[in-house]
């Protein structure tokens, strides 16, 4: 019978997932434990990716999306070992992480459940690793920011027990999902997860059932874990505010009732409608408003041109409101598709974008002016002179975002990035070869040795804090295998601020890192060399989809004649629209690919569904080369080929 039972949900992240895995495994090797690993649907190929590796790990397929709470009661329910872990799959566990855990609650008869110490990507401390249980006033002061502005109060920061030292073992009230030791005799007890929370609050109900039952649970800070925090990103968005507290409402409705259940629920729905208000400035310009805010700008543009086109250049020219009403609001639509699909709104704001954006709009809008009837026709000065100083508006805007870090503009800089690799020489040699497979740019400064009689290397990785003097580093990937875990998370907390890292295990395909709790954990691998991977080409790919698709339906009675198949092909053009298939797609099911939709027909013109007359080594190589290769104009060439044949 095993000692531990480790059992980790994934969820599309299958590279976080491989380098978690091999972690744990790293962790078990002085005690008998098992891996679980439950895929809820995931659509990144995890399931062809992850098994192939780990042979000696037990995955099970869902074929839905089951939710987390049910997901890790399914792998309780195939669970052997006395002590149960739930991990989250965004996590690196150290070599000596488990045993210590496992000793601490030997030596604590009564302990019903342990948490641990976690740090973020950067080395920072996450002080979800300790929480108190919710109540109307504990809540209210998370919600209202008073717990930030007072970290260490055991008033106003209760809820993340900020009063308790994060280096010493402490009684808490509830554990975090991303890291649970339970003994099995205690689940067999109090039972699994509650599968009525939809999403948060599941651990803090387990973590109340626990101590219910008689036990105590327990924050371990005898050991550390990193979280890379894969949901961070949404944490600022008013969605993720209303799930969280409703789940806390949930969970007082469940266990307290009565009137402290109705005031509870009452404060939290008052103060997540003033949230928006409280919510930092950066977080919501950067997910809600900027569009917002340009497309007032946008309008105000072409108003103001209009006013003095009016007063100085056109004086005898009246222009209708209707007319303007109609035409200013369908222009602002318009500018700001092309700046979607310019990448104007992703994670980074580059001007180049801006300015593409902007041209690109403007051409378009005074070609289609020209196809206009006379009577819709008002000036193409106001068109012209409107872009521009709409340009100018937005350009000054972003000045100022980017001057009060509201907007980042680090993807121009990442070309730039000064990258040292903690490794072997065979270890260096491997990640050398997966950035340049992954089309990683960077300037890499050397090799950093994990042997201090290593004479070959720039330095030694116990004194990279000084090494930054002479190697202007910006970024380390620390190789495991020869370094061990438990020292690249020493290392990860003595790095100077604002440096990148990233963590390789021997012998993977990946390499995972994050900068910090408030991003998101990013991955590199090989699939990061496709262009079919850029968010730009897959926004542009779903374009063009969309506009074939619609463009058919729209002359749908040419259709008889022009397709072999017109009925197949409405039914296509429908099922394209809805975003269930792509009308040129992978040969074969993905493995290794990025992900996309089922295709219609494959890169070799050949309909998906019939028997491809290649070998399936070769359809491989096709599908691979038209992932790396992936061009929107080649697109439309082959559809405009294959047009007559998307019918099947």
């Amino acid at each position: 019978m095993p000692v531990l039972s480790v059992i980790i949900v994934n969820y599309n992240v299958k590279h976080f997932l491989e380098q978690c895995i091999y972690s744990v495994l790293a962790a078990a090797r002085d005690l008998e434990t098992e891996i679980i690993v439950v895929d809820n649907h995931s659509s990144d190929g995890s399931m062809l990716y992850l098994p192939p590796k780990f042979p000696t790990v037990q995955f099970k397929e869902n074929k839905e999306n089951t939710g987390f709470a049910k997901a890790c009661n399914q792998g309780l329910a195939m669970a052997k070992g006395r002590y149960i872990l739930f991990l989250n799959p965004d996590t690196i566990v150290p070599e000596d992480c488990f045993v210590q855990c496992i000793q601490f609650m030997q030596s604590n008869p009564r302990a019903g459940g342990l948490g641990i110490r976690m740090i973020d990507g950067s080395g920072k401390f996450l002080k979800e690793s300790k929480r108190s249980f919710p109540s109307p006033l504990t809540s209210l002061y998370k919600l209202f920011g008073l717990s930030r502005l007072f970290p260490h109060s055991s008033i106003f920061s209760r809820y993340h027990l900020g009063h308790l030292p994060e280096h010493s073992n402490n009684e808490v009230d509830v554990l975090a999902g991303a890291f649970m030791m339970i003994p099995k005799e205690v689940l067999d007890k109090t039972g699994g997860f509650d599968e009525n929370f939809f999403m948060y609050g599941e651990d803090v109900d387990l973590s109340f059932r626990i101590q219910q039952a008689g036990y105590t649970n327990y924050y371990f800070a005898g050991s550390s874990i990193i979280h890379f925090k894969g949901e961070s990103t949404r944490k600022g968005s008013m969605n993720y505010v209303k799930m969280f507290y409703n789940a806390m409402s949930q969970f007082v409705r469940k266990h307290y009732g009565g009137s402290r259940a109705s005031l509870f629920t009452s404060l939290i729905h008052t103060g997540i409608w003033f949230r928006p208000g409280l919510t930092p400035f950066g977080g919501f310009i950067r997910r809600f408003g900027l569009p917002l805010i340009d497309a007032g700008l946008i309008l105000l543009s072409f108003w103001l041109i209009k006013n003095g086109w009016n007063s100085y250049v056109k004086t005898d020219v009246h222009y209708e409101n209707r007319l303007l009403w109609i035409a200013f609001p369908s222009f602002t639509v318009f500018y700001l598709l092309a700046a979607y699909y310019a990448g104007l709104y992703d994670r980074w704001y580059k001007r180049s974008e801006l300015i593409s954006s902007t041209i690109i709009a403007t051409l378009v809008l005074l070609a289609g002016y020209a196809l206009l009837p006379e009577q819709y026709r008002f000036s193409r000065g106001i068109i012209l002179f409107g872009a521009l100083l709409s340009f100018i508006m937005i350009s000054i805007l972003r000045w100022l975002l980017v001057r009060f870090n509201v907007l980042d503009t680090r993807r121009e800089k990442e070309a730039q990035l000064t990258t040292l690799v903690v490794a072997s020489p065979e270890e260096y040699k491997e990640v050398l070869s997966l950035l340049q497979q992954a089309g990683i740019q960077q300037k890499m400064l050397g090799r950093i040795a994990v042997d201090v009689n290593d004479g070959q290397a720039a330095g030694y990785w116990k004194n990279l804090d000084q090494l930054v003097a002479t190697l202007p580093y910006k970024e380390i990937i620390y190789c495991s295998g020869t370094l061990r875990y438990a020292d690249i998370l020493q290392s990860l907390q003595q790095l100077p601020a604002g440096t990148r890292s990233g963590i390789c295990a021997s012998g993977s395909s990946s390499v995972v890192g994050s900068r910090s709790a408030n991003v998101a954990g990013e991955s590199l691998s090989k699939e990061n060399g496709f262009n079919l991977s850029n968010p730009y080409n897959k926004r542009l790919k779903r374009l063009t989809d969309v506009s074939v698709a619609f463009l058919s339906l729209l002359f749908f009675p040419f259709q008889f004649l022009l397709q072999r198949k017109p009925l197949s092909f409405l039914k296509n053009c429908i099922s394209v629209l809805l975003g269930s298939h792509t009308w040129i797609g992978y040969a074969l099911p993905q493995k290794g690919l990025p992900p996309l939709r089922k295709g219609i027909m494959a890169a070799n013109g050949i309909p998906v569904q019939l028997k491809q007359p290649l070998t399936e080594e070769s359809l491989q190589m096709m599908d691979h080369w038209y992932a790396r290769d992936y061009d929107p104009v080649d697109e439309l060439k082959l559809i405009r080929k294959l047009y007559r044949r998307l019918g099947g």
